[in-house]
């Protein structure tokens, strides 16, 4: 049975992870510059390295209890979050992720094996170590998945802003050209990006072009009136351009009422009746 109170367990791993730090570093990392697949940096291998060194030496220190170190000492867990953060950003693949924590496993067994002459007394260490590492690279693998996760997220969002542009067509008049699927993600970028828009140039007009919609269906018509009625709210009036007749007959057929709402067929006749609401906008504070 594992003895993690056992002070000459702790005594051993802290001279290791403390006078052997060094020579740890350097074989943990030539084991992980091994790999050719794996684009690692030298250097921030040696920082990595180093970082997490220091802080398992110290959560020893302090007493943390040993089987807990992992889940408990924020210091040693800072450092495996930035290790596993920094291979996500990078592309590594996980299995490499895991390999580091590996090849730590394998160092320091090793280094074990060169500071202690009792059998005993390194079965019970390598029982830790086991323990320490296997936890750590669970926390690697949970911090891989979440940091490729965020960057899915936040590319596909930088997607959905760049297929969604809102464009200055006139003097207070702003243009959103769709192409594709609307759905409520994209309906919310359009929204934020249009009343931004509208705000920045104090635009009195915003035209929604949907000629590159491919089908308009009861949700589509809905996040185009949300989007409407936001516009509104911002004190701007809003168009509907690109409404072919095989979408007007959709509309018509699923009983969706447009009616509130101007609408044309191309974006140029659209771009007109901006014009002919700025002039009568213009000429009503005029008078």
């Amino acid at each position: 049975m594992l003895r993690t109170d056992d002070s000459a367990v702790r005594d051993l791993l802290s001279r290791i992870f403390g006078e052997d730090q060094d020579e740890l570093v350097d074989e943990w990392v030539r084991w992980q510059l091994a790999d050719s697949s794996a684009r690692l940096d030298e250097t921030a291998l040696r920082r990595e390295a180093t970082e997490l060194l220091g802080a398992l030496r110290e959560a020893l220190a302090i007493g943390t209890p040993l089987s807990q170190i992992i889940e408990r000492d924020q210091a040693v867990r800072s450092a495996l979050r930035g290790l596993s953060e920094r291979r996500a950003r990078a592309g590594t693949a996980p299995a490499l992720t895991a390999t580091a924590i590996l090849a730590l496993k394998h160092t320091t067994m090793a280094a074990v094996e060169r500071r202690s002459g009792d059998p005993a007394l390194r079965y019970e260490v390598s029982l830790l170590v086991n323990q320490l590492l296997d936890a750590a690279s669970l926390l690697t693998f949970s911090v891989y998945v979440e940091g490729r996760e965020e960057i899915i997220r936040r590319q596909h969002q930088q997607m959905l802003e760049l297929s969604t542009p809102v464009v200055r067509l006139w003097r207070q008049v702003l243009a959103v050209p769709l192409i594709g699927t609307l759905d409520s993600a994209r309906t919310q970028v359009v929204m934020n990006s249009l009343l931004e828009a509208i705000q920045t140039h104090e635009a009195r007009v915003a035209i929604i072009d949907i000629t590159g919609v491919s089908t308009v269906d009861t949700a589509v018509a809905q996040h185009l009136l949300q989007t409407v009625s936001a516009v509104r709210l911002m004190g701007a009036e809003c168009l509907i351009s690109g409404v072919r007749p095989s979408i007007a007959q959709t509309v018509t057929q699923l009983g969706i009422d447009l009616s509130h709402i101007v609408t044309r067929g191309s974006l140029a006749d659209a771009l007109a009746a901006a014009l002919e609401l700025l002039g009568d906008r213009t000429a009503a504070v005029t008078g």
